[in-house]
């Protein structure tokens, strides 16, 4: 078998992964005419060999990838893991283990928590889990009835947040978003002054964002329509540097849903967010399914009631929207859905009514979207969640009688187990992905 060294000269030909171009000089494409016929001293075959650049970029990238799979793994486990636990999960050796997460713990992004003794002969297993108040993402939003933002660290914990209730119902774009910033001031600095890292800010809103190109297509409880938010809160001093990521608020509320019922198994289901709208998302294997420009889950404009001699069709908002509860439980349009639970809860008949009403409206599109894409089970948020108990027998009921494959698999019905504001930790949540996918940049900032 010849030996490497003896490679033809096609061996010398670099070879790099998609990215990293690496240009040969013009005088190594070939052996020079005095080495032509020449015997392959020891000297001569030394200097053929080119030092391979590619190869150097190949093992960063593996390096920079089994970080975030190790790092992953801290993150998203319901239990803290040890570096055995987190060898046998993904393959890595335990030796490679060891030094990433090492490394992690240098850089401050990673902490080992108090050892664990176990019934078996060895060591105590030391539990990883991350480091709390370093790294935080933001997440921000702007719906109907108020505006707000949090910040989340990668332990998942939140490190504070600010909310302002105000009706924008046919509001101003650039008078919102600049109040926006103004409440985002306090918190960022509060962030500094703590030495919170942040890795970025991200916006929910309720409505179509282009996530191609970006802009908020129509949000029409808004009434806002093609408005460039990037661009216009980037322009503004207290986010010129950290312009946010945009998204719709259910889409983001269905990522901090699928964060709080992590599991072994990555979970799937039809997430329902009940506002002043009622929006949706479709989440697969713990993924949000966005569709082809991210439009994807509007279940709110789903028609339920096809009108009657000419009659405008009605869609499943105008029935189980806030105002539209409110209205049937005899309070005016725009009245705080907490009242509508205050009279719910005093054994209101009118009150109890509207919700049941509105829960089968609800159950009938629900159905309807799990004939189409065969969802296991329904999660239910927002203002369906605040009255789950008045809601969730009526909803079940619907699928069972409507959905076609429930004799053999009717969906669950759930109540959401993220909290309240959920898009504000979703967004939160995306953005630290981006630390997890690529914790080198954070490497020297954690460590000042």
């Amino acid at each position: 078998m010849p030996r490497q060294d003896d490679a033809p000269d096609d061996a010398l030909r670099d070879v790099a992964p998609q990215g990293f171009a690496t240009p040969r000089p013009a005088a190594l494409t070939r052996l020079p005419d005095a080495l032509a016929g020449a015997p392959r001293t020891r000297e001569g075959r030394a200097a053929e060999r080119v030092p391979d650049p590619s190869r150097a970029a190949r093992q960063a990238q593996m390096r920079r990838h089994n970080l975030s799979v190790a790092l992953a793994q801290v993150v998203d486990a319901r239990t803290p893991p040890s570096r055995a636990q987190i060898a046998a999960a993904t393959g890595l050796a335990r030796g490679t283990v060891t030094g990433l997460v090492d490394v992690l713990i240098e850089a401050g992004l990673v902490r080992e928590l108090d050892p664990v003794v176990v019934a078996r002969a060895g060591r105590p297993a030391v539990p990883l889990a991350p480091t709390p108040g370093r790294v935080a993402g933001v997440g921000m939003e702007v719906n109907v009835d108020y505006l707000g933002l949090r910040a989340v660290d990668l332990a998942g914990g939140v490190l504070v947040e600010a909310v302002e209730h105000v009706d924008l119902r046919g509001s101003d774009p650039d008078a919102v978003l600049d109040r926006l910033a103004m409440l985002a001031a306090p918190v960022l600095a509060a962030l500094a002054a703590d030495g919170v890292r942040v890795a970025g800010t991200a916006l929910a809103l309720p409505g179509l964002v282009d996530r191609i190109t970006g802009p908020l297509r129509y949000a029409p409880n808004l009434g806002w329509r093609d408005v460039d938010v990037v661009a216009r809160l980037a322009a503004h001093p207290v986010l010129a540097d950290l312009p946010p990521r945009v998204a719709n608020e259910a889409n983001l509320a269905a990522r901090a849903e699928a964060h709080a019922r992590r599991a072994a198994v990555a979970p799937s289901f039809l997430y329902v967010s009940g506002e002043v709208g009622v929006g949706g998302a479709l989440v697969l294997d713990g993924e949000i399914f966005l569709g082809r420009h991210g439009w994807s889950g509007e279940i709110g404009h789903v028609v339920v009631d096809g009108g009657a001699g000419g009659t405008r069709p009605v869609s499943l908002e105008q029935h189980a929207g806030q105002d539209a509860i409110a209205r049937a439980a005899g309070l005016p349009a725009g009245a705080p859905f907490a009242d509508v639970v205050a009279a719910l809860d005093a054994g209101d008949a009118r009150a109890r009514d509207a919700v049941r009403g509105a829960a089968r409206w609800l159950g009938l599109a629900v159905a309807t979207v799990a004939n189409v894409v065969d969802v296991s089970q329904v999660v239910l948020g927002g203002t369906f969640g605040l009255v789950f108990e008045d809601v969730q027998d009526v909803v079940r009921d619907a699928l069972a009688d409507r959905v076609i494959f429930a004799d053999w698999s009717s969906p669950s019905v759930t109540r959401a187990a993220a909290g309240d504001y959920p898009a504000m930790t979703g967004g939160a949540l995306a953005v630290l992905r981006t630390v997890v996918a690529d914790p080198t940049p954070w490497f020297a900032t954690t460590t000042a």
